[in-house]
């Protein structure tokens, strides 16, 4: 039979493992009916903390972490991340935190990654490209880290969530560009095993009626030029189309030109995101101003709280804002 860990105390009492180390050292405050709680399961679990558990309850790293399962190049070139990661410094260098970036390839370098951030080189981490049925999500709770999941999950979980709406920007863009006289307009998506993408894409395919002129792009410039290409070599090809990234809408607005079109004249384009750029290409770039940088400090702050043995709560960041430019505009047979 294996030895009770502070994980299974933590588990039994419905915490974190943090909050059971301050719990039972009272290097922090903790509520009474938490403490109580994390007692009961110490003495059911018949659980009594090593020396070494005793020195680690009053320990930190003084770390937080964030690992990215993505290309490195779609990081690079991605604008929700270097916004996202500044809002988390602003915050964390209030209390002189240091921030963890490891991006990896595969379940297995991530499974071993969130093990070794568990075992004392972080106090937490944030969870980002949430999939609508995560196993980091379980995973990460079996391992007492403290966590925020940065996205709209919606099994159950103890964690903390920052939530934003992903769903009401593109109504508002489709019904932009129904009012303009579009009526064939596609959208590509971002992988859809993500929550935010899925999330998207389910609102676009709720306004439009139909998933004919859908395409599962992965948010990267030759997806966006491939699946452009695809799309514009349908018969009835439609004369707007939503991309889930600038980035994605930039090769896109790109292809489309290189073919003769003229934008938005013979074909209507926008984005989401707003990179920095997308204001001064010509025609300017219909996008989706999401604030990573908002999401990324009230992460932070979530992540703070939780670390400290806070109950767990969710955060609705209000943030998302579309801005119409040139690049979305009557159709040509309007």
């Amino acid at each position: 039979m294996s030895r009770t860990t502070i994980a299974d105390v933590a588990r039994e009492a419905g915490v974190t493992k943090a909050t059971v180390s301050h719990a039972l050292s009272g290097n922090r405050p903790t509520s009474e009916e938490t403490r109580a709680k994390v007692l009961a399961a110490a003495e059911k679990l018949h659980w009594v903390p090593s020396q070494s558990a005793r020195a680690l309850a009053t320990s930190k790293a003084n770390a937080v972490a964030v690992v990215l399962a993505r290309d490195p190049s779609v990081i690079a070139n991605d604008s929700f991340f270097p916004a996202f990661i500044s809002g988390v410094e602003s915050v964390l260098a209030e209390t002189e935190t240091a921030l963890l970036l490891q991006v990896v390839s595969g379940r297995d370098a991530e499974e071993r990654a969130y093990r070794t951030l568990s075992n004392g080189r972080a106090d937490g981490a944030l969870l980002l490209d949430l999939r609508s049925d995560d196993w980091r999500v379980p995973f990460l709770d079996t391992l007492g880290l403290p966590t925020v999941l940065v996205g709209a999950y919606e099994q159950p979980t103890r964690f903390s969530c920052v939530r934003t709406d992903d769903a009401a920007p593109v109504r508002e863009i489709v019904a932009h560009l129904r009012a303009a006289g579009h009526e064939r307009i596609a959208h590509i998506s971002g992988p859809l095993d993500y929550v935010h993408s899925r999330a998207r894409a389910d609102a676009y395919t709720t306004a439009i009626g139909s998933d004919e002129l859908l395409r599962e792009g992965d948010f990267t410039a030759a997806s966006g030029r491939d699946l452009t290409e695809e799309l514009l070599a349908v018969r009835d090809r439609p004369t707007a189309i939503l991309y889930s990234n600038d980035t994605m809408a930039i090769a896109g607005l790109s292809y489309a030109r290189s073919q003769g079109l003229v934008i938005p004249r013979d074909l209507a384009i926008s984005g989401f995101d707003d990179d920095h750029l997308s204001a001064h290409l010509s025609p300017a770039l219909t996008s989706v101003s999401s604030d990573p940088a908002a999401r990324g400090r009230a992460a932070a702050r979530l992540l703070r709280e939780d670390i400290l043995g806070t109950p767990p709560r969710t955060e609705v960041v209000d943030c998302n804002v579309v801005h119409f430019r040139e690049s979305t505009a009557p159709s040509a047979s309007a």
